[in-house]
């Protein structure tokens, strides 16, 4: 056994992942689903799309058809009516690209579409040009910590046991006032990773500053100090990097890791499920995933080094943002061939732009299916919402900027974009029509019609899961998540915009 297995046993002996964290084959049936899926990726790229076209075609028919037997009632109930088609018309349209035109950029190499890219603006030459990595960068893994002690040792351990033999990991722990500082020790002399223990309390965005401040990688990686990763995740994650050298950032796939705790549990893992494996990979296909999200994000150091100070000092409505958004730190590398030049010029001085001045670059952000990460969800309703009220105001934030680029990137992100965006500014307005003022007015049909249309949008997405997940039954559990998301958490967007001023990074699942 060579030193990197040596460490790698050492890193994941005491880490147990969840049931569906291996994909083994449980009877004939999915035997043969295993043997078909790998068969068509073994195909030339033109016919394994042609045929996932087919199939995801026929698989949507019947939202299809629900549409477009509701079309022609829209002229005579266009507000009833316009809603329900524009939400299933998107979600349809994210299943599609999701299903029938993502393709694993671990696997594949991915091309540039030049239809798609005569709609980009901006840029010199220089911007268009994407030097490789090496083949075998150096990568930098990445956590920040703050009273951590019941989880941080599992998700170190899978971290030092990454597969990925080129690797430095680095632990910053933001002042914990527990026992997570004497975890860190006792694993850093037992693991060999790097540990940084800061005095002060800072937030979330300064310590991951730091620790980039001293990381040597070709790549910076980040997870949450919730979260453990499959060994392969990070190496999967590499691959797609110098597969496609246009890429300057990669999300994994998250599950929930505790998702046997509770109904709540249960339904928020086939909500991650499908805001990767659907949202994330529609996103892909263009290029332009929005948010590559904290349980494993992976950027090249040439697409983001610049930023760490932008974001570290990140401000909104004239104070300090201390959300460490992913979707900001993904708009760095989206947007900067727009915003790059006047963000590293407001930080001149700092060692980040100094050391290196990256060129502004078009790069495309992308999705790795195959990079598996499952993270701690909260168990009851109050973390929940703390965490959902975090998210939407960082949501909120995001927007003002980039929502004022996203439309350069071209017809089909700029959909997508400002599509979402739309739907989650309406939906506590929609929300308020039907399930407040239509009872009020004896507009019983109205309410009835609402919830039906929500059930019918999350039964498409249990179909979903369960296409990708066949060997479980949690499906049954993702439309009480559509139902929550539109009656419960769509209303807490008002609350989110009113209180944005305040924030914390503290996180906290129980």
């Amino acid at each position: 056994m060579t030193a990197v297995d040596d460490q790698a046993a050492l890193g994941t002996e005491s880490v147990k992942l969840p049931e569906h964290a291996v994909d083994t084959p449980s009877s004939n049936r999915s035997s043969l689903r295993i043997r078909f899926a790998r068969w068509i990726d073994s195909l030339p790229a033109h016919l394994r799309i042609g045929i996932r076209r087919i199939i995801v075609i026929v698989a949507l028919m019947p939202l299809i058809i629900l549409i477009a037997v509701q079309i022609p009632l829209l002229p005579g109930a266009v507000i009833l009516i316009g809603y329900g088609v524009l939400v299933l018309s998107a979600t349809t349209l994210m299943m599609y690209l999701g299903f029938a035109r993502y393709e694993d950029p671990s696997v594949h190499s991915i091309p540039r579409r030049q239809l798609r890219m005569r709609w980009v603006r901006g840029g010199s030459d220089e911007s268009w040009r994407f030097p490789p990595l090496p083949d075998n960068p150096r990568v930098s893994l990445l956590v920040a910590v703050h009273n951590e002690e019941d989880g941080i040792e599992d998700c170190v351990r899978t971290m030092v046991g990454s597969d990925y033999p080129y690797l430095e990991v680095i632990v910053i722990d933001d002042a914990s006032t527990d026992g997570t500082p004497g975890i860190l020790r006792r694993l850093e002399s037992e693991l060999g990773f790097t540990a940084i223990c800061n005095d002060v309390n800072r937030g979330k965005k300064h310590a991951l500053t730091d620790g980039v401040a001293i990381a040597s990688g070709d790549v910076l990686a980040f997870t949450d100090s919730d979260c453990v990763l499959a060994p392969d995740a990070l190496s999967r994650c590499i691959d797609a990097l110098i597969l496609n050298p246009d890429f300057g950032a990669v999300s994994g796939h998250a599950r929930a890791l505790n998702w046997d705790k509770s109904v709540l549990t249960r339904g928020q893992d086939t909500w991650y499920d499908g805001q990767f494996r659907v949202a994330k990979a529609a996103e892909a296909t263009l290029g332009s995933v929005t948010c590559v999200s904290g349980p494993l994000a992976v950027f090249r150091r040439d697409a983001i080094a610049n930023y760490f100070p932008a974001w570290a000092n990140d401000t909104f409505l004239g104070r300090e943002f201390r959300f460490a958004t992913d979707r900001q730190l993904t708009g760095y590398v989206l947007g900067q061939v727009w915003k790059g030049r006047q963000l590293k010029d407001q930080y001149a001085d700092s060692e980040f732009v100094t050391a290196q001045d990256y060129p502004e670059r078009h790069w495309r952000v992308g999705y790795v299916r195959t990079a598996r990460v499952w993270t701690i969800v909260p168990e009851r309703v109050k973390p929940f919402i703390k965490q959902q009220v975090r998210w939407k105001k960082s949501f909120v934030r995001n927007l003002f900027f980039t929502g004022t680029f996203m439309w350069r990137r071209g017809l089909g992100s700029a959909a997508l974009y400002y599509g979402h965006a739309l739907f989650v500014t309406v939906a506590p307005l929609m929300a308020i029509r039907h399930m407040v003022w239509a009872p009020m007015h004896g507009l019983w049909l109205l309410t009835i019609l609402y919830l039906c249309g929500v059930l019918t949008k999350g039964f498409a997405w249990a179909f979903a899961f369960k296409v990708s997940n066949p060997r479980t039954s949690l499906w049954r559990y993702r439309p009480l998540m559509s139902l929550a998301g539109s009656l419960v958490l769509s209303w807490l967007l008002p609350y989110s915009i009113l209180t944005i001023r305040k924030g914390t990074w503290a996180r906290g699942a129980q």
